[in-house]
């Protein structure tokens, strides 16, 4: 059994806890989750207990921590080469890591004003000029990586990769506030919200008590 633990926070809003969840759910290892309550007076100082940030995600594996979901992502891939959580061709892996690097750093507005929340629905909340500047982009890189790269299956890349984990969350997003797909876009979303790892996700982040921010 692989020793393995990944700290997250509440999975209704945590999207940073979502992607590196998904991936050891792809993998299929065995691990354990630590859930610490975000937006609480401890939260800090509970996660400080875990992760050298102050953040979640953090992942211990044995005596080894990692922190950051995009950082602990290349290391699952790294670590579990029979995954293949990224394309096998060079090219494509190339933009697969471009396009999640992208989604890593970027998309600030829509981070903003269309935050992660399973338990709500607000369509046509969080429209700002940015923020559709934002979903524009994003639906772009969907059409360009499923035409270039998809053939071989419904996701970005074909098969399922570290891109998908990084851009699950933001389909939630889409769904929470009512966002009109195009095509491409619908068909994609449709195949990250099938995922039985997300719907389990969900079903658990539904059941939590509900926070205030």
């Amino acid at each position: 059994m692989a020793d393995l633990t990944l700290v997250i926070g509440n999975k209704a809003y945590s999207s940073w806890s979502l992607r590196p969840w998904l991936a050891l759910r792809h993998i299929g290892v065995p691990f354990a989750e630590t859930l610490v309550p975000l937006r609480q007076p401890d939260s800090r100082e509970r996660i400080l207990a875990h992760a050298p940030s102050g953040k979640v995600p953090m992942l211990r594996h044995g005596e080894r921590t990692i922190w950051d979901s995009l950082a602990i992502c290349e290391y699952l891939a790294e670590t579990f080469p029979d995954a293949r959580l990224w394309p096998d061709d060079a090219y494509a892996r190339a933009v697969a890591r471009s396009v999640s690097a992208e989604m890593h750093s970027g998309f600030v507005s829509l981070r903003t004003t269309m935050p992660m929340d399973l338990k709500r629905s607000a369509p046509g909340d969080g429209r700002s000029e940015e923020t559709l500047a934002d979903i524009a982009r994003i639906a772009a890189i969907w059409r360009d990586a499923r035409d270039r790269f998809g053939a071989a299956g419904p996701y970005l890349f074909g098969r399922f990769s570290v891109a998908d984990c990084l851009y699950a969350p933001v389909v939630t997003r889409f769904e929470t506030y009512g966002v009109e797909l195009d095509a491409v876009g619908r068909a994609y979303a449709d195949a990250i919200l099938a995922l039985p790892a997300l719907r389990e996700w969900a079903e658990a982040a539904r059941a939590e008590p509900w926070v205030l921010f």
